[in-house]
This record gives C-alpha cells, sequence and structure tokens, in this order.
C-alpha cells in the first residue's frame, strides 16, 4: 500500500486537481479510499469515500461515494473529473474497506433505573426558589436505556444488517408510483431484471413492481383495487388509515417492505410478515385512497414497541403526515391501555418527529394535570399513562427539555415562563394542523395467541417511573 501512496503524492505535486494526470491514476482509486469530491447537488467539494467504481461503456471511471459525515441518502455515483485526486488517502492498511467510515451515531447508555423502587416525593416550590447551591450535589437524574439494542424481530429488522458493498450502494435510479417520479435513497433488493432499468413502475394500490410504463397501464386496468387491501379503520377529511394483516395479505406486505427500504436505512428485509400489521395513511380523491405512507408493529410486543417501522414518502414529507402517523399509533396505543415506544435506533428524521411529539405531549399532560389538580404531586407513571408514551421515553425527554431540577435533596419539574409560553404557543398552532380525530378512529384490538410475559415486565416495574414529582410554574 505505501508504494502506491508514494507514486501518487509524486503525481499529485506536478498538477492540481485533475488537470493533467495520467488517466491510469484512477485505477489506483480503490474501494476504501478517502478524496475531495465535488457534490453534485451542492456544487461544493466535500470528504467523501469510495465504496464502489466500474467502466462505463466509453471507457470512463464512474465512482459510487459516500460523502462523511452526511447521511447515505446522499450517496452517489460520480465522473472522475469530479474527484480531487491532490486529497487521496489509501485504505489503512491491514483495516477493512469502510474501516474509517463514520457509522450512525448510536447511543450505547446503559440504564442504571433498576436501581430505585420506591416513589420519592417531589415538593412543589415557587420558581424563583429553585436555584443551584453549591452544596446540593445531585445524584445522577435517573437514566434509562435508549432501547437501541437491535430488536430480534422486524419486518425491517437490524439484525444480520449487511454491510457489504453491494448493500450499500443505492441499486434502483427512479421509481414511478402514482402522479410522483421519486429518486430512491438506499439499496432495496428488487430483482435484478428491473434495477437495470431507468425506472421501475409500481402500482399505487396492490404496490406490485412492472417494468414500463406500457405494463402498468394494461395492469392497472385489470387491478381490482382503489385502496390498500384489509380494514378502513379510520376515515377524516380525505385522510383514511387501513390495516393490513402481514398473513392475509402477504403480496401487499411484501411489496410495501420492498418499496418502504428504498428510504430506510439500516434495516434488513425479511419475507415473512406474518407477525406483523401495517397502517397505510392515504389521501383520497376521486380516483381511490392514494398512499401516503404507513407505519408497522408487532401482532404481540414483548418489549411493548407500538412501531415497528415507519415511514413518510418522500413527495408527502413537510406536510405533517409523520406527526400524524406517530399520533395515531399512539391513539391505538391507548385503546389497548398500554403504552408504547418505536423499535430503536431510529432515523435522524424518524428521531426529530418523535421528539417533536413526545414533547408537545408530554407538555400538553403537564398542563392538564396543572390545572386540574394544582396541589397535587404527578408521577412519571401518571404522565406515561395519560399518553401512552413508554416511561423509558417520558423520562428522556423531561431530561431533553431541560425540566428536571435538583432542590434541597430532592428533584422538582420546573417549567420556566418562557418555556411555558413557548409550548402554550406550539400548542395553539397545532390545533390548526391535521391531527387525528379519535371519534374517527374504528377499531378494536385483536388477540393473537396468548400473551407473553418476559423478565423485561418486571425489570419496568423499578425504573424511574416510580418518581413523583411536582410540576413548577
Amino acid at each position: 500500500m505505501t508504494e502506491p501512496k508514494i507514486e501518487i503524492e509524486e503525481e499529485i505535486n506536478e498538477s492540481p486537481r485533475t488537470n493533467g494526470f495520467d488517466p491510469s491514476i484512477y485505477d489506483k482509486i480503490v474501494e476504501g479510499c478517502r478524496l475531495s469530491v465535488r457534490m453534485a447537488s451542492q456544487n461544493e467539494w466535500r470528504q467523501a469515500e469510495i465504496i464502489s467504481r466500474c467502466r462505463a461503456p466509453n471507457g470512463s471511471m464512474k465512482f459510487y461515494v459516500h460523502y462523511v459525515d452526511c447521511n447515505r441518502r446522499l450517496d452517489e455515483w460520480v465522473q472522475a473529473d469530479m474527484l480531487d485526486i491532490t486529497t487521496l488517502r489509501m485504505p489503512q492498511k491491514g483495516g477493512k474497506k469502510g474501516a474509517h467510515l463514520k457509522e450512525e451515531s448510536r447511543d450505547s447508555n446503559e440504564t442504571d433505573a433498576k436501581r430505585g423502587g420506591r416513589k420519592r416525593k417531589i415538593p412543589l416550590v415557587p420558581m424563583d426558589d429553585v436555584k443551584q447551591e453549591p452544596s446540593d450535589i445531585a445524584p445522577p437524574i435517573p437514566t434509562v436505556s435508549n432501547g437501541s439494542t437491535p430488536s430480534l424481530r422486524g419486518s425491517m429488522s437490524m439484525v444480520g444488517h449487511s454491510e457489504d458493498a453491494m448493500t450499500r450502494i443505492r441499486n434502483v435510479e427512479c421509481i414511478e408510483l402514482g402522479r410522483s417520479r421519486i429518486q430512491p435513497w438506499y439499496f432495496s433488493p428488487y430483482p435484478q431484471q428491473l434495477t437495470s432499468l431507468d425506472c421501475i413502475y409500481i402500482c399505487e394500490f396492490c404496490l406490485k413492481y412492472l417494468k414500463s410504463k406500457t405494463t402498468l397501464k394494461r395492469h392497472m386496468e385489470k387491478c381490482a383495487l382503489c385502496h390498500p387491501p384489509g380494514n378502513q379503520i379510520y376515515s377524516y377529511d380525505k385522510l383514511s388509515f387501513f390495516e393490513i394483516d402481514g398473513r392475509k395479505n402477504k403480496s401487499y406486505a411484501q411489496n410495501l417492505c420492498l418499496l418502504a427500504k428504498l428510504f430506510l436505512d439500516h434495516k434488513t428485509l425479511y419475507y415473512d410478515t406474518d407477525p406483523f400489521l401495517f397502517y397505510v395513511l392515504t389521501e383520497e380523491d376521486e380516483k381511490g385512497h392514494h398512499i401516503v405512507g404507513y407505519f408497522s408493529k408487532e401482532k404481540e410486543s414483548a418489549d411493548e414497541y407500538n412501531v415497528a417501522c415507519i415511514l413518510v414518502l418522500p413527495p408527502f414529507q413537510k406536510k405533517g403526515y409523520g406527526s400524524l402517523l406517530i399520533e395515531f399509533s399512539y391513539e391505538l396505543s391507548k385503546i389497548e391501555q398500554k403504552t408504547g415506544s418505536p423499535e430503536k435506533p431510529l432515523s435522524d428524521l424518524g428521531l426529530l418527529s418523535y421528539r417533536s411529539y413526545w414533547s408537545m405531549a408530554i407538555m400538553k399532560a403537564l398542563f392538564k394535570f396543572k390545572r386540574n389538580r394544582p396541589t397535587e404531586d404527578i408521577t412519571v407513571q401518571d404522565i406515561s399513562q395519560s399518553t401512552s408514551i413508554k416511561r423509558e421515553d417520558v423520562v428522556s425527554t423531561l431530561q431533553q427539555l431541560d425540566l428536571y431540577k435538583y432542590y434541597k435533596g430532592q428533584y422538582v419539574i420546573v417549567i420556566s415562563d418562557e418555556k411555558r409560553q413557548v409550548y402554550e404557543k406550539r400548542i395553539e398552532a397545532a390545533k390548526k394542523k391535521t391531527r387525528i380525530n379519535p371519534n374517527a378512529l374504528q377499531w378494536r384490538p385483536k388477540e393473537y395467541g396468548k400473551k407473553r410475559v418476559s423478565y423485561h415486565y418486571f425489570l419496568d416495574q423499578n425504573l424511574t417511573s416510580s418518581f413523583q414529582a411536582q410540576i413548577t410554574f
């Protein structure tokens, strides 16, 4: 490895960027190399890693690159003239390809919340009195695991997630779904004879994938569906939710997973959809119900997951549909009289959406509790039960919002006037947005076999949900 690097550096000293280079120098650029690449979408130079390379029919070289510290959805094929050869760094000797690629961050905090089993009273005190004194050395705020451990099951699971070069390369150039042409973000295992095409055509009702526009038109003439299969369990203001059983509607569920994988990273697709329910959100017009997004959940989850995968298709993002899907999942949990949480790890976009929802839901619960029972203590369990948000997520959200304060040897939940005003405005603004109408939800939970009791359940009884606090404004 040393000799090629020296040879390249000698070439580099002769001329800038790619001008004047012998084309054979590109043969030395192998998988795992790093160098600056001109990003096509932003027309700027960024550090990138070579994932793969190939030779075009005209003999020129193309390179598939991952931009360091950027999401993989920005990975792309670039021409050789977009590489800055002067910045080339060869892979470390003995290291595996891509070893220096910065992985998407995954927190690994261990829970120490198992220590406390008794409720601890926290007094309500005036906001002005809550000051951090030097003598107030607070013990660690009880933390909870963020659940980043991969699930053992899942229609889209972390288990067995392959990091080889093939699955890191986006293999579908374009899909046509309804009125939208969409460029995928990630690899999805569609049949190889389709991935070599310029575009894959997908029926927006049954999600069958086809090779041409003509084939799609023929299929649409025969396709009897004008909405997803399954039961319509929600309909309000031209938005509907359909519940699809992964066992009864296996073909649709598998096609949905293939489609979703194009936009979900760090997931491995499994074709066993039997243990899952899929909730598809649609927009209705005169032609039918058009898919907007979906979430899936296990029929039975020992870990209290109420979402396995969640996705809003790119043409419908930034319209509030992500929050709508999250809110709907918790409405189902309320009917089940359970608490729920999404499978971890979440994508970057997913984490932002969930944090936003948790913050709003918890603040609304605190305001309501303070208004109705101003002199009483509130527990994390109370917040969890009123929102159906799992206790660990309640605690992590309170910590993120910096609402825990240590005062006179105890914890209090302190909401400053500034934060109160901010969230009151956000709550008022949210009323104008599309929300789930619980009265329009026609659904009853089904029993899928015997209930399983796990040791994890008993551990939950000793988590920080036993905290009892008073709210200070």
